[in-house]
């Protein structure tokens, strides 16, 4: 089972969500995304995610970093993503909040463990030409 994550980036900053539930990982943040359902391409999947979690839609580009192994077999797998409407402002429909953060402040939020292992690829993302 394939999960997958937006790095959406926007003037320089990509933005991260903060989750609610479950309780062990409430307070957390992480890349906006899902599950792939069955006979749902990754960029279609990330779209509906967007939807759902943010209420904006994003237009997907090309995979930022390596699949990261999650357990019972599934795979994270990111892509960059930006908003189709620069003026759209995402909004925390299913998690606690979300923000707009500097490369420099990627190290300083508390990642769930899959998505801090993506960070060298979401500095080099924030910090490419």
């Amino acid at each position: 089972m394939v999960i997958v994550g937006a790095a959406i980036v926007r003037d320089g900053q990509l933005l991260a969500q903060q989750r609610a539930w479950p309780a062990d990982h409430a307070g957390q943040w992480e890349l906006p995304g899902g599950r792939v359902e069955d006979g749902e391409s990754d960029e279609a999947a990330l779209a509906r995610e967007c939807l759902e979690e943010l209420d904006v839609a994003v237009t997907v580009a090309g995979r930022v970093g390596e699949d990261v192994p999650l357990p019972k077999g599934k795979v994270l797998r990111i892509y960059a993503a930006s908003l189709v409407s620069a003026g759209d402002e995402p909004r925390a429909v299913e998690h606690k909040d979300v923000r707009w953060i500097s490369a420099r402040e990627l190290d300083d939020l508390d990642w769930l463990p899959a998505d801090r292992i993506l960070l060298p690829a979401l500095h080099a993302l924030l910090t490419s030409p």
